[in-house]
């Protein structure tokens, strides 16, 4: 599981998701991309059971990059416990995820990783995560 190895703060504030994201909306690595359509809290859960989906599919046939790392940690308190006595501990990891975020890239021999297997392979992974997304096709430097 995704997980920072050490905290500046053990717990945080909420914050808010307002705006499309500005950083991490190209694709840089791949040529395929999965692209976030609207603002959500991705747990690392998530994001393995995303990764998992789209390694099997694949078959080592190329390479998987994640692009979000689950930061955030969120708290929660016990069950059946009364209000008050301070805020509750951290119980798992989230990435703040807004709209336009490039969240996993897909790439390798363009004999093995046609836009067909990077497609099925990405609409696997849309099925793991709670949000709508697009498959985005790098755009090549000649296109333009």
């Amino acid at each position: 599981m995704l997980m920072p190895k050490r905290v500046k703060h053990r717990r945080v504030q909420r914050g808010r998701m307002k705006g499309k994201a500005t950083r991490g909306n190209t694709i840089t690595y791949g040529r395929f991309g999965l692209q976030a359509l609207e603002p959500a809290w991705i747990t690392a859960n998530q994001i393995e059971a995303a990764r998992i989906a789209m390694t099997r599919y694949i078959k080592r046939g190329g390479q998987v990059w994640i692009k979000i790392f689950p930061d955030k940690p969120i708290t929660e308190k016990p069950a059946e416990t009364r209000m008050g006595k301070g805020k509750g501990s951290p119980e798992y990891w989230v990435a703040v995820v807004k709209p336009g975020r490039i969240m996993f890239e897909i790439g390798g021999d363009p004999k093995l990783i046609t836009e067909e297997v990077a497609r099925e392979a990405m609409r696997l992974a849309m099925h793991k995560l709670p949000i709508k997304c697009k498959f985005v096709v790098k755009e090549e430097e000649g296109e333009q």
